[in-house]
């Protein structure tokens, strides 16, 4: 069942369109991800779903119901925000039942509500305390459950995460995908952090420039990128494009040949995308790409090496084996692993073989 539909959706401040027609069914129980760089528009469309931002033209429906013009409590949806918005003299249970108590339910009804949100996120020894007594990480456990209280039919997360530190965010991140589980709820979560999107998202939604480029699985838009932006804004460190030609089908990158099973029906000149892993370290004597090692870094399971090479406009970035000796200022190869090599034409529009 189509939980959310967004249809034509476009949105103006005066004459400057930020979201230029964007389509997008969320089905009931997804977990989708809104990803993009800043000012992309992937809040501004966070922020029409919940109605906190009206709709120049298109329409919104959520479960059937068509919701572009209705207001955001009448909405059924739930907004977690990046900042926590907890109210500073409310104690952490008074904080999340807030919004039954404006609904007028009873109070015992709503503290038994209150106590299983509390067990859901294990926070039910710090319900007596106010926020200034929390941590950053138990500030939004506390924001999480004042939405998941009221049982809405679409969670909103506007980059929930970005004021944590690393390691909490690596742990908050954890949580929410097990709440996703648990619940078994539709969930919308806006970030431009790419490794958020795909740890959590069932589909990630990539936005630029006001539009959606490509939506889909975590890892398929990791391995068959729709164009340049999404290639280069899927997967860290960032895939390496490199000049190249085809002719007669056969791939040539910075001179070298790739060897690849399949041939491309297209000629002329291309630019080949290779992510680092799909790269091989050779000695400079087996021919391949030669270049300069200008940098290694060392990230304990994993070392890239960046490599200057003549006719690369940005150094390439190699993932080589810890057990590789390979210091600042060899000379080395490369070696691309030709299938693996994705390729796109001048308008940055991946091609198919």
């Amino acid at each position: 069942m189509t939980q959310l539909s967004l249809r034509a959706i476009r949105k103006s401040y005066g004459a400057l369109e930020v979201i230029r027609g964007v389509d997008l069914d969320v089905q009931t129980g997804e977990f989708v991800v809104f990803v993009g760089p800043s000012g992309c528009g992937k809040s501004t469309m966070l922020r029409m779903i919940a109605g906190l931002e009206d709709v120049t033209d298109g329409a919104i429906g959520i479960a059937g119901r068509d919701v572009t013009t209705t207001a955001p409590a009448k909405r059924e949806i739930a907004m977690v925000f990046q900042s926590y918005a907890l109210f500073p003299h409310m104690t952490v249970a008074e904080n999340i039942g807030f919004g039954l108590k404006l609904s007028g339910l009873a109070q015992e009804a709503i503290s038994r509500r209150v106590d299983d949100v509390a067990r859901t996120l294990q926070i039910g020894h710090l319900l007596a305390r106010l926020p200034r007594e929390l941590s950053g990480g138990q500030r939004q456990r506390v924001a999480i459950g004042r939405a998941i209280i009221r049982q809405p039919k679409i969670f909103l997360f506007d980059e929930p995460l970005s004021n944590l530190d690393a390691a909490l965010r690596v742990q908050m991140r954890l949580e929410i995908a097990r709440l996703h589980v648990r619940l078994g709820a539709t969930m919308i979560y806006v970030t431009h952090d790419q490794t958020e999107a795909m740890t959590l998202a069932d589909r990630i939604v990539v936005f630029n420039k006001g539009k959606i480029e490509q939506v889909g699985a975590p890892m398929e838009l990791y391995e068959h990128p729709a164009n340049m932006f999404v290639a280069g804004f899927i997967g860290a460190p960032s895939m390496n494009f490199l000049p190249a030609a085809l002719e007669g089908g056969e791939l040539t990158i910075l001179g070298t040949a790739v060897t690849r099973s399949r041939r491309f029906n297209a000629s002329g000149p291309v630019t080949a995308g290779i992510r680092p892993e799909h790269l091989t370290i050779l000695s400079p004597e087996e021919g391949g790409i030669r270049g300069r090692v200008e940098l290694i870094e060392r990230l304990g399971a994993q070392t890239y090496a960046y490599i200057n090479a003549e006719g690369a406009s940005d150094p390439i970035t190699l993932a080589v084996p810890n057990e590789c000796n390979v210091a600042a200022g060899d000379i080395v190869a490369m070696q691309p692993l030709g299938d693996r090599v994705h390729v796109f034409d001048k308008q940055g529009v991946a091609l198919k073989d």
